[in-house]
C-alpha cells in the first residue's frame, strides 16, 4: 500500500511542476526583429513579371496574341504580352495595364493561372512570372495598338523554337487550364452567336479541346443537359443544309450550375 502510494505521489508532484513550468514566461532563445523594413532589404531581390495569355477563336481555329521579341538573343522570335510589375502594383492591375498597353483593349476578363519560377527561365537572372489568361471572339475585339507586329498566332502550329524565353511551356499550360475549363464550365458559348448551330457548338469544342467529335454523340450529350432552347429559326446564306438555330439557357444553368458535373466527351 505505501509502495502504491508513493507511486501516486510522484505523479502528482511531476503534474504539479508542469503546470508550473507552463505558466513561467519562457524566454526566448533569439531577439524579436524590431525593423521590418531592414528585414525585407535584407532578402533576395527577385523581379516578377505577368504574361499574358489571351486565347482568341476565330474561324473555327484557336489562336493566341503575340509580339515579336524585342530582346536580341530572341531576334525574330514571339513572344507573350509581358511586363514587370511596379513596386506598389497588385499583379492583377498589373496583368490588366499589360493587355492595356500592348493591345488598347480594356473589356477583356483575365484569370490567374499559375507562376513559373525556374531559376533559369530568364537568361538575364531569376525572374518570377504570374501567367494570366483569357479566351475571347476576335472578331469581336479589335487591337488597338499594333506594335511589335502584334497579331494572332494559331495555337496549333507554334513550335517551341518559334517563342522566347520559357513561353512555348506558359502557352501549354494556359492551354491544358483553358480546355480543363471547357469541361467544366461552358464558357466556351460567350464566344457564339446568340442564336447558334449545333454544327458551329461542335465546331468551337473541337478547335479548343483539339479533338474530332462523334457528331450524334455530342448532340446526345449537350440535349441530354437540357440548356439548348430551340428558336424555331433556321440558318440562312450557308453553302449545306441549314440548320437548326439555338440558344444557351445561361439562367438556367447559374440555377443548376451547382449540381452541374462538367462536360465528358
Amino acid at each position: 500500500m505505501c509502495y502504491f502510494y508513493t507511486i501516486y505521489c510522484t505523479k502528482m508532484l511531476a503534474m504539479f511542476e508542469n503546470e508550473t513550468a507552463l505558466q513561467q514566461p519562457v524566454a526566448s532563445d533569439r531577439a524579436l526583429i524590431k525593423d521590418v523594413h531592414e528585414l525585407v532589404e535584407s532578402y533576395p531581390r527577385v523581379p516578377i513579371t505577368v504574361d499574358c495569355v489571351i486565347f482568341g477563336f476565330d474561324n473555327n481555329e484557336l489562336k493566341v496574341l503575340l509580339i515579336r521579341s524585342d530582346i536580341e538573343m530572341y531576334h525574330g522570335k514571339w513572344s507573350l504580352l509581358g511586363d514587370f510589375a511596379h513596386d506598389h502594383e497588385e499583379l492583377d492591375d498589373a496583368a490588366y495595364r499589360v493587355l492595356r498597353e500592348r493591345t488598347g483593349m480594356d473589356d477583356v476578363y483575365l484569370e490567374q493561372v499559375r507562376t513559373f519560377s525556374k531559376p533559369n527561365r530568364h537568361p538575364g537572372g531569376r525572374v518570377l512570372t504570374v501567367a494570366y489568361c483569357s479566351l475571347l471572339n476576335s472578331e469581336h475585339h479589335d487591337l488597338k495598338i499594333l506594335d511589335n507586329e502584334l497579331h494572332w498566332h494559331v495555337v496549333k502550329t507554334l513550335r517551341s523554337e518559334d517563342v522566347a524565353f520559357d513561353h512555348k511551356e506558359i502557352l501549354d499550360t494556359c492551354y491544358a487550364w483553358l480546355q480543363k475549363r471547357m469541361l467544366e464550365h461552358p464558357l466556351g458559348l460567350n464566344l457564339l452567336p446568340e442564336k447558334f448551330s449545333l454544327r458551329e457548338l461542335q465546331n468551337l469544342y473541337e478547335a479548343i479541346l483539339d479533338i474530332k467529335l462523334d457528331r450524334r454523340n455530342f448532340r446526345k450529350k449537350f440535349f441530354s443537359m437540357d440548356f439548348l432552347i430551340d428558336t424555331g429559326e433556321y440558318e440562312d446564306d450557308v453553302h449545306h443544309r441549314p440548320g437548326k438555330l439555338y440558344r444557351f439557357d445561361f439562367d438556367k444553368y447559374k440555377l443548376n450550375k451547382k449540381r452541374w458535373t462538367g462536360i465528358e466527351f
